[in-house]
């Protein structure tokens, strides 16, 4: 077999040098491009990171504006709406002193009873405003505290559980405001409506969900009667929270209020 001639090697392996060449030159070029965008888009996600810093820097600064300006509301409500129904409340006392005529004495009643719902309306505004007490631990104990207050006078008999309920667990001011609104609005049709002697107030967590849970032995919902205000609007409160309202009706009327943490 006849060796290629020194000319054609020559060439030919000069051809070889130059695709490897070419070849190496691309591999750098690719390598070279690649990293360049990796770079562009490490620099992009830096941006990005430092804008939403700045994005979550500011509506820190805008939660602790709300926070300071309840605050500041709060202790005005409590200085001067306080003591002005406190005053009015100590002229009432007074004037009942002096007054002879019954009918008189009545009316001076009525303004005590409505100064006093006054002083418990103020109290859980005063609550609801204070950015300390959002956590289920106050939230909880707030809640049997109100529930015990407003049965202590009727022949309802108010037994009160917690379980896996974590005290520290932050609630945001609005999902805490809903469910005592629905708390308020169940205890209340319990009284008007169940004909129940006893009610049974639930708070269950399990980790980032929460349910309160209000159980009275009465005689039920009628569901051929129209749904109420007031159970479209504890529905309604659960539903602007991305929470669940359920009613079930055995041997008593069952509330659940579920909401995410």
């Amino acid at each position: 077999m006849k060796e290629l001639p020194e000319e054609i090697k020559a060439t030919y392996i000069l051809a070889v040098l130059i695709m490897m060449f070419f070849t190496g030159f691309i591999i750098f070029v690719v390598l070279m491009y690649n990293r360049k965008q990796l770079l562009y888009l490490k620099e992009k996600q830096l941006k990005e990171s430092e804008h939403q810093n700045q994005l979550l820097q500011k509506e820190l600064e805008k939660q602790k504006s709300i926070e300071k300006e309840r605050e500041r509301i709060s202790h005005d409500m409590h200085d001067d709406l306080g003591a002005g129904i406190s005053a009015l409340k100590l002229h009432a006392e007074f004037l009942k002193q002096r007054a002879e005529d019954d009918n008189l004495k009545s009316d001076i009643d009525e303004l005590l009873k409505t100064s006093e719902e006054m002083n418990l309306s103020m109290r859980e505004m005063l609550w609801s405003l204070n950015s300390e007490n959002d956590t289920l631990g106050s939230f909880t104990d707030y809640s049997k505290m109100y529930a015990q207050n407003f049965l202590k006078k009727t022949k309802i008999q108010l037994t009160t559980e917690s379980e896996n309920v974590v005290s520290e667990t932050m609630i945001s001011t609005e999902q805490r405001r809903n469910l005592f609104l629905c708390l308020k609005e169940a205890l209340n049709n319990a009284y008007k409506h169940s004909q129940s002697n006893q009610l049974k107030l639930s708070f269950v967590q399990n980790e980032k969900e929460f349910m309160m849970k209000i159980s009275d032995n009465g005689i039920g919902i009628n569901h051929e009667k129209p749904e109420g205000n007031g159970l479209r609007n504890m529905k309604r409160r659960m539903k602007e929270q991305n929470g669940h309202c359920e009613v079930t009706i055995e041997n008593g009327t069952h509330l659940f209020f579920k909401i995410d943490l």
